[in-house]
C-alpha cells in the first residue's frame, strides 16, 4: 500500500506515553529553527498560547525525560519530544513579551541560521 504525500504529511510522529497529553502538537515537532520560525508566524496568538500552556506544564517532566538519553543517540519518541520542546521556546518570546509571532519593529528583517546542532 502506498501512501500520499498529503497522507504522509499528517501523520502523528509519537511521543513517549507519559506525554500523550502533547500529541495534539504533533505539527509542531520540527527538527530545524527555520520550520519551527515558519509555523510560528503562521500560527494565531492563541495557538501560540495554548502550546505555550500546555508545554510549560509538562516542561520539568520532559527535560527530566530527556536527560536520561544522550542527546546524540535519543530514541525517536525523545526526539521528538525534544523538537516539541524546542517549539514551546519558540513561541516563548511571542507569549511573554511581544504579544504577536513577529519580533517588533523588525519589519521584513530576517536572520539566516547558517548552522545550528543537530538532535
Amino acid at each position: 500500500m502506498t501512501t500520499s504525500t498529503t497522507e504522509a504529511a499528517t501523520v502523528t510522529k509519537q511521543l513517549p506515553e507519559e506525554f500523550a497529553a502533547l500529541s495534539r502538537f504533533s505539527a509542531w515537532i520540527l527538527p530545524t529553527e527555520p520550520e519551527r520560525y515558519t509555523k510560528r508566524l503562521a500560527s494565531s496568538m492563541e495557538e501560540m498560547q495554548d502550546l505555550y500552556d500546555v508545554g510549560m506544564e509538562h516542561l520539568d517532566a520532559a527535560l527530566d525525560y530527556c536527560d536520561k538519553f544522550d542527546i546524540n543517540d535519543l530514541p525517536d519518541e525523545a526526539r521528538n519530544l525534544f523538537h516539541l520542546l524546542q517549539s514551546v521556546v519558540m513561541v516563548s518570546f511571542p507569549i511573554e513579551c511581544w504579544s504577536q509571532a513577529r519580533v517588533p519593529d523588525s519589519g521584513a528583517a530576517y536572520v539566516a541560521l547558517v548552522h545550528e546542532p543537530v538532535v
